[in-house]
């Protein structure tokens, strides 16, 4: 297997954006999203941005899709500290770059623009990007990536979804992660995939296990067709 290093990018503390701001910040964070979005495409690269709160196991699951997918990929790991999670991806043999927001909520357009430039996109066909552990901030603020994906686990209770309506709706799959524990939580994943379907008729939901693997060829297929 491959060795890699990990980048490191971490946020200056007094700043989220180094550039000067003429508009609002989110006006800002969409023009350099549209900047992230153009250089992804003159590479032919999709990026995927998963969102989801602490808990939800984006990381595993992030870490399961890249042991199938094997090469072409990389990651970007939203942390507020530490790099725990970037090592654990780190492990599958695959480009890593480990994104500390020194305690801010969410990523940023910017910040992902930098860390486009950390790494060498050639040979690359998709990127993760996993953001901070957060449903309600990273919903305002696109990155560039192609698509979006909202992890929620059984976990975290049957109200998840209609505490967060907002989080949902500008993405393209839903995965309601950790099922083979719906039973002890008493957690109807079906009750969970009808709210999504409530806000967003049309969204695809994906149940998945990453202990099992139930859902994780589901969930490749559906991001290599994005």
């Amino acid at each position: 297997m491959n060795s890699f290093t990990i980048e490191t990018l971490e946020a200056a503390p007094d700043e989220i954006y180094d550039i000067e701001l003429e508009h609002s910040l989110l006006e800002a964070n969409a023009k350099l999203s549209r900047d992230n979005r153009a250089l992804l495409d003159r590479h032919g690269i999709v990026a995927i941005d998963f969102m989801g709160a602490i808990g939800s196991g984006k990381t595993t699951l992030i870490t399961r899709l890249v042991e199938k997918l094997k090469t072409g990929v990389a990651v970007f790991n939203g942390d507020a500290t530490t790099g725990a999670d970037a090592d654990a991806i780190a492990k599958q043999g695959v480009p890593v770059v480990q994104i500390a927001t020194v305690n801010g909520c969410h990523l940023d357009a910017n910040l992902v623009g930098k860390a486009l430039r950390k790494i060498d996109l050639g040979g690359l066909k998709l990127i993760f990007i996993e953001n901070i552990g957060n449903l309600i901030c990273p919903a305002e603020f696109p990155l560039g990536s192609k698509a979006r994906v909202v992890v929620v686990s059984v976990t975290e209770g049957p109200w998840m979804v209609r505490k967060h309506p907002h989080m949902f709706l500008g993405a393209a799959i839903v995965v309601i992660n950790k099922t083979d524990l719906a039973e002890a939580m008493e957690v109807s994943v079906e009750e969970l995939a009808n709210d999504v379907h409530k806000l967003k008729p049309d969204i695809r939901v994906i149940p998945t296990s990453c202990k099992t693997g139930a859902g994780l060829d589901e969930v490749t297929a559906a991001l290599l067709a994005v």
